[in-house]
C-alpha cells in the first residue's frame, strides 16, 4: 500500500536485526531503532502496511519516555532525525518520525508485563486454576474485570513464536533475586504511573509489556517501546463493562476479521482487505492522538 515503509535498507549502516515491526540499526553513537509500518497478527507478518503506524508507535514512545524519566530512565538519545548521525540523516525520507537513536544495554531476557483488569492470556489461565503467573485471584472474576490489585505477570521472550507466562519464581530462575525485585518494582511504578495519566483521558490500561536493559555501568533502564497499541490494552472508559470483551485500541480489528477466516494461523497469511487496513490504521491514531493530546504528522 502506498505511503507505508515495510522493510527498510539502510545503505552505509549496519543492520543488527529485524524484529516483527523495527529494524534495529548499529551506529557509532548507538542503536538506531525503525519502527516500520509492518503488521504482525497470530505471531505471522502480514504483506500489507498499516499506514502511518510506525510513526505513530514512536510517537508514542517518545511521549512516554518525556513522561517517565522521573519513575524510571529509559535508553532514548534522540528521535529528532536532525540531531542524529550524517549517515542517518542521508536517510531522512524514510526514516523521519519512525526513528528513535538509542543507548546500547544489554536486553535482559525478560518480558515484563503489569495487568490491572482480567483478559488475554490471563483470563485464560485464571478459567483454568484461579491463577495468573502463579499469583492466586480470588474467585467470581469475570472476562475484564479490574483486579483487586495491578499484578506484574512476567513471561520468556521469545525470538520466533509465543511468549510464554512464568511465575515471579521462575524470573528469579532466570535473571536472579535482585535483578527480578527490581524489574517487578519498576514494570509496576510504570504501570502505575501511565495507568493515572490514561485515566485523565478517559482511558483504560488493561494491561501492557516493558523491555528493560542493562547498561555497561550496571543501571537498569527501560528500553524498546512503552504503552503503545502493540504492547498495550487501551479500553474506553465510556464504553467499559466487566464481563464481555472490550473494544480495544489496537489491531483487534485486524484478528476480528482473521477468525472469519479458515486460515491456520500460520505462514503464509492471507490478504488483508483495504477496509481492514485503513480501520486499523485509524484505531492506532486516534488512541496516539488521545493519549498524546494532539494531532499528530504523519510523513510520506
Amino acid at each position: 500500500m502506498a505511503g507505508t515503509v515495510v522493510t527498510t535498507d539502510l545503505t552505509g549502516i549496519d543492520l543488527v536485526k529485524r524484529g516483527k515491526v523495527r529494524d534495529v540499526y548499529e551506529v557509532p553513537e548507538g542503536l538506531l531503532i525503525v519502527a516500520t509500518d509492518r503488521l504482525s497478527a497470530f505471531d505471522v507478518v502480514f504483506a500489507e502496511g498499516i499506514p502511518g503506524k510506525g510513526q505513530i508507535l514512536t510517537a508514542l514512545t517518545e511521549f512516554w519516555f518525556r513522561e517517565f524519566p522521573g519513575v524510571v530512565e529509559n535508553h532514548l538519545i534522540t528521535a529528532d532525525i536532525d540531531e542524529m548521525p550524517d549517515a542517518v540523516r542521508a536517510h531522512a525520507d524514510v526514516l523521519a518520525g519512525r526513528t528513535m537513536l538509542v543507548r546500547k544495554t544489554e536486553v535482559l531476557p525478560v518480558e515484563c508485563i503489569a495487568r490491572g483488569y482480567l483478559a488475554g492470556s490471563g483470563y485464560k489461565s485464571y478459567l483454568k486454576d484461579r491463577t495468573v503467573c502463579g499469583i492466586e485471584l480470588p474467585e467470581g472474576l469475570q472476562l475484564s474485570s479490574k483486579l483487586p490489585q495491578n499484578i506484574f505477570t512476567p513471561s520468556t521472550k521469545a525470538e520466533e513464536g509465543h511468549d510464554e507466562n512464568i511465575s515471579f519464581a521462575e524470573t528469579v530462575e532466570i535473571i536472579g533475586q535482585k535483578t527480578a525485585d527490581r524489574l517487578d518494582e519498576m514494570t509496576m511504578a510504570l504501570f502505575n504511573a501511565g495507568s493515572d495519566l490514561l485515566a485523565e483521558r478517559g482511558i483504560i490500561l488493561c494491561d501492557t509489556k516493558f523491555e528493560f536493559g542493562r547498561t555497561p555501568d550496571g543501571e537498569i533502564i527501560l528500553i524498546d517501546e512503552a504503552l503503545t497499541p502493540d504492547s498495550s490494552r487501551f479500553w474506553d472508559e465510556k464504553t467499559y463493562t466487566e464481563g464481555v470483551a472490550q473494544d480495544s485500541f489496537d489491531k483487534q480489528i485486524v484478528r476480528d476479521y482473521l477468525e472469519t477466516l479458515s486460515w491456520d494461523k500460520a505462514p503464509p497469511p492471507p490478504a488483508l482487505p483495504a477496509e481492514v487496513v485503513e480501520k486499523t490504521a485509524a484505531r492506532y491514531r486516534e488512541i496516539a492522538e488521545r493519549i498524546i493530546g494532539e494531532k499528530l504528522e504523519i510523513y510520506g
